[in-house]
């Protein structure tokens, strides 16, 4: 199993999410396999130091339902990104992976430390 550590300080968040990705899905191996699950394991440290450009640190805003009428919940990338920062990281990777039944084993092998 190939291991790949990046640290995360002062980099942009969506550049860093694409980079790894692109890792998680093998597509930078020679035997890449799009129906295979490639065997990396990526390890992000200083996720809580990453930079966000433009005003998306006040505006971008996450959106999830309860699934009761009227209950969208709403919250800045601030109030994510203070409780946890690795959120932010796992949820910006995710969006950026196949939307497959391998995505869940593709993020299995993602590890990320604040």
């Amino acid at each position: 199993m190939k291991e790949y550590k990046i640290d995360a300080t002062n980099q942009s968040m969506g550049r860093l999410a694409s980079k790894i990705a692109l890792i998680l899905q093998g597509k930078d191996d020679p035997q890449y396999a799009p129906n295979k699950v490639a065997d990396v394991k990526v390890i992000v440290e200083n996720a809580s130091k990453m930079k966000f450009t433009g005003k998306k640190y006040n505006q971008k805003l996450y959106r999830h339902h309860t699934g009761y009428i009227g209950h969208l919940k709403e919250k800045t990338l601030q109030q994510v990104f203070e409780k946890d920062p690795t959120e932010i990281l796992k949820k910006a990777v995710m969006g950026m992976l196949p939307k497959n039944s391998l995505r869940s084993k593709r993020i299995k092998n993602l590890k990320i430390y604040a």
